[in-house]
């Protein structure tokens, strides 16, 4: 199914046939992804590649798109920026690529955006930053929601719980540098004052110091903390150990199992916006999204014997959004699959249901996001 060359760091090449009894076709469909499969943000590519994988050998077995088998060529960047321009430039140049989905984390999505803009190769990422679509680039496009939905989404649960005074402490890598102007943007207009704002580097191992100038904030109310990785966990277990009892919200950039593994019992008590995903079982039958969530969900967790990711969720919308964009196209030219994603409408996703235009390349609402709350080791909807 793939293979694995070190050199290029090339993941997986899957390449399948057409169904049993068609007819041979020498062309293909190129898919390209750049994930950060390794390194410390694996925990958003592993499960993207895995839904990606799994997808594409679903669709190979039925015939593939259009009648054309999909290949799919996927190389990890580790969440290195530099690393996936290169990766970018050489699924352009080398692997000639139709379509790209992919771009785990922010900055990698930002250093290959001018790779695929410049080529016209339509691209959707998986990254959270509102700048990615925001000014809008014709080629680009994504599924998670923003990082200024998630502040507006936090700051709405915080006043419906009367709390006004919030405290930030911020990573400082693409999406926590990101989060953390959008929070102060919007706060003032959500009637939320930010009462103490500190930061906290990729590799910073004890947030003890800033956590401690913000206990010492007056008028302290609730902590948010935008970021991803290792750092939400480290400042979660610190904020606990400090006995600070104000209300503590993190990012959706954490929306995973791997983030209450490693905050352990410190992460009872806090509440994050995230997807439907997490808490598919507990979804009422009426809910919309009940069945795509739950057939996701299932599908994966049977073929890998791991809990289902957010993350993977992205990836899963992604895949669906260009396999309905290729078929409307009819072909892999570029100009038309970019402009069939572009005018998606109605799209009930993993992730919400996306209405895309000219104008907004990502087409969700705040209204697919759940206020989760995590309590006893596990999600649950905060009514």
């Amino acid at each position: 199914m793939f293979g694995l060359f070190k050199k290029a760091t090339l993941l997986t090449t899957a390449a399948g046939c057409l169904a049993l009894g068609a007819t041979p076709s020498f062309a293909e469909i190129k898919i390209g992804s750049v994930l950060a499969v390794t390194g410390p943000a694996s925990f958003l590519g592993d499960p993207e590649k895995k839904t990606l994988d799994m997808l594409v050998e679903a669709v190979n077995a039925k015939g593939g798109i259009n009648g054309e088998p999909v290949t799919l060529i996927v190389y990890d960047s580790g969440a290195d920026a530099n690393k996936a321009r290169t990766f970018a430039t050489r699924l352009v140049e080398d692997d000639e690529v139709n379509v790209v989905i992919g771009g785990s984390a922010t900055g990698s999505t930002m250093a290959m955006i001018p790779v695929f803009a410049e080529n016209d190769i339509p691209f959707i990422s998986l990254a959270g930053a509102v700048e990615i679509i925001d000014p809008v680039n014709s080629w680009v496009f994504k599924t998670p929601h923003t990082d200024r939905m998630a502040c507006e989404k936090i700051f709405a649960d915080l006043k419906a719980r009367g709390l006004t005074k919030v405290g930030l402490i911020s990573g400082t890598g693409g999406f926590g540098k990101s989060m953390r102007a959008q929070c102060l943007d919007v706060a003032p207009a959500k009637g939320i004052e930010v009462v103490a704002d500190e930061t906290y580097g990729p590799k910073d191992a004890d947030m003890t110091p800033q956590l401690t100038n913000i206990k010492n904030t007056d008028g302290l109310q609730a902590v948010v903390n935008p970021g991803f990785g290792q750092g939400p966990a480290i400042v979660t277990r610190n904020y606990r150990q400090l006995g600070i009892e104000v209300p503590l919200y993190q990012s959706h950039g954490v929306a995973s199992k791997g983030f209450i593994d490693l905050a352990g019992e410190a992460a009872n008590g806090v509440r994050l916006p995230a997807t439907a995903l997490l808490v598919a079982d507990q979804l009422a039958e009426s809910d919309p999204q009940r069945e795509v969530v739950t057939s996701y969900k299932a599908a994966y967790e049977e073929k890998y014997g791991e809990p289902v990711s957010t993350f993977g969720g992205y990836a899963y919308d992604a895949f669906m959004l260009m396999k309905a964009a290729l078929e409307t196209a009819g072909s892999t030219d570029g100009e038309a699959v970019r402009a069939a994603i572009e005018g998606t409408k109605g799209y009930l996703g993993v992730t919400g249901a996306f209405n895309m235009s000219a104008d907004d390349h990502l087409g969700l609402d705040s209204s697919a996001f759940r206020m989760l709350e995590i309590k006893d080791g596990a999600w649950t909807i905060v009514e």
